[in-house]
């Protein structure tokens, strides 16, 4: 493994404080590292600058005073110059004069060495730098003294300079490696802190996991951040997934109890023929029918819960008539149940077209007939009509059975939920019907809608959007 993937996997195997912690610091240490560089740099760029002024200044100086006192200058005159004098000894800089041939006439302090002497850099007037370097600044120009032609040469040290730079340099390292720690601390701080919401969900999520959905979920986070957020999305993930996990629960218990009754009847009307009842053909033929009926129960109940699943996931919707389908269902029941009335109420050659297939429209007009007619008094009496109203269709299917209490309107789409579970068993049903309308409504962008009133009868509304 290359050394850059070695880091990189040990990075990655941190944990997410860590990470942050190390990022932090790593971020943080850079830029006060390339900002003290910059810095640095500037700095010596300024301070070197001042160091050759000075150069600048007492070059100048020397050759105003040489030129000033003309060919009769003495080491006294020169002596008598003590504020030329004093800033040369404080500048620790050295000064000689030199003749035409570079032969040395005075030196003046004796802190430098000279470099050796070239006479091919200096100009005709003025004075040349030279020797840039770290350890000094070296400056020579002519000097005309009467008749008398020299060289004036000046070694500025630059001990103070590189003083100052060094205890920079120091001082900055010292400064990164204390951003270095400092960060690294502030930003493992921030991140236990930031980081605690998230720990919490790990935490509930593990208990989730560990027992399921008996512990509260909730986590008491009110920031408006994307920790928020995440939590927020969490929190209502998990409420659906209980929803469907309770619902499941409920679903298998009572599909589980729907079941159990019907193979319980089949198993003891097998049980008498197998012992004695298939002697007998009365008794043989009507435990044979009432077998078949409730096989034939539950084949309904599977088919119906089939259907849930198949509606539930339908998708593309065709344009279909209302009008059509309902008559054709219409045909179907009243051959079930020919001792009904059904009323079929709309205009001739009226035409209402919805987005909804034309299989689910007759499995939902069908489930609420059959329902209307199985909770009617006998003879049964089912109206049905359309209403337009607001780019909307609305199918009012009316009966004149027993009604349904208030309390129970809000729980009859429940999947297995029966209005009167002793009297429903008789009328027979699985108690999936409604789930599969309401589903199946619903797939279609529309509504379902009940009022009903004990003992007078039940109006279904069914609510379509007409499409443009």
């Amino acid at each position: 493994m290359k050394r850059k993937d070695y880091w990189l996997h040990v990075l990655s195997s941190q944990s997410l404080k860590k990470k942050w912690a190390i990022s932090s610091a790593a971020v943080i240490f850079i830029s006060f590292t390339l900002m003290s560089i910059i810095l640095y740099v500037a700095l010596k760029g300024w301070l070197y600058q001042q160091e050759e002024q000075e150069v600048k200044r007492t070059m100048s100086d020397l050759t105003s005073f040489f030129e000033s006192q003309g060919p009769y200058l003495t080491v006294k005159d020169i002596q008598a110059n003590t504020g030329l004098m004093t800033s040369i000894v404080d500048k620790d800089q050295t000064v000689r004069l030199l003749n035409s041939d570079g032969i040395e006439l005075l030196q003046i302090n004796d802190t430098s060495i000279f470099p050796d002497f070239d006479d091919t850099d200096i100009p005709d007037k003025g004075y040349s730098i030279i020797g840039n370097n770290q350890e000094s600044i070296s400056a020579i120009g002519n000097v005309q003294l009467g008749r008398f032609k020299g060289y004036v040469q000046l070694e500025h040290p630059l001990n103070a300079f590189r003083s100052i730079m060094s205890y920079m340099l120091t001082a900055m390292l010292l400064l990164s490696v204390c951003a270095l720690l400092l960060s690294g601390w502030i930003g493992y701080l921030l991140a236990t802190y930031l980081l605690t919401p998230l720990k919490e969900l790990r935490m509930t999520m593990d208990d989730v996991a560990a027992h399921g959905f008996q512990k509260d979920m909730s986590i008491t986070y009110n920031a408006k951040d994307e920790i928020g957020e995440l939590i927020a999305v969490y929190e209502g993930m998990m409420a659906k997934l209980k929803l469907s996990f309770e619902q499941q629960q409920q679903f298998m218990a009572d599909a589980s109890h729907e079941l159990r009754t019907p193979l319980q009847v089949v198993e003891g009307h097998l049980s008498l023929l197998n012992r004695w009842g298939k002697d007998d053909p009365e008794i043989l033929e009507e435990s044979l029918g009432i077998s078949l009926h409730e096989v034939q129960q539950m084949k309904t109940l599977l088919d119906e819960m089939l259907e849930l699943a198949r509606g539930e996931q339908m998708k593309d919707l065709p344009f279909t008539d209302i009008v059509q389908e309902t008559k054709k269902v219409i045909g179907e029941l009243l051959q079930l149940y020919p001792t009904s009335s059904i009323k079929h109420h709309f205009s001739k050659n009226e035409q209402l077209d919805v987005l909804i297939s034309p299989n689910a429209y007759q499995q939902i007009i069908r489930n609420i007939i059959s329902n209307a007619i199985r909770y009617s008094l006998k003879p049964a009496c089912v109206s049905i009509s359309y209403e337009r109203k607001d780019n909307h269709v609305i199918i009012h299917v009316q009966d004149q059975g027993i009604g349904i209490d208030q309390d129970d309107i809000p729980k009859i789409f429940d999947r297995f939920f029966r209005v009167d579970a002793a009297r429903s068993r008789d009328i027979g049903g699985s108690g999936l019907g409604l789930s599969i309308v309401k589903m199946l409504v619903e797939n279609s962008k529309g509504t379902v809608k009940v009022t009903s009133e004990k003992g007078k009868g039940t109006i279904f509304s069914i609510i379509f959007p007409i499409p443009k």
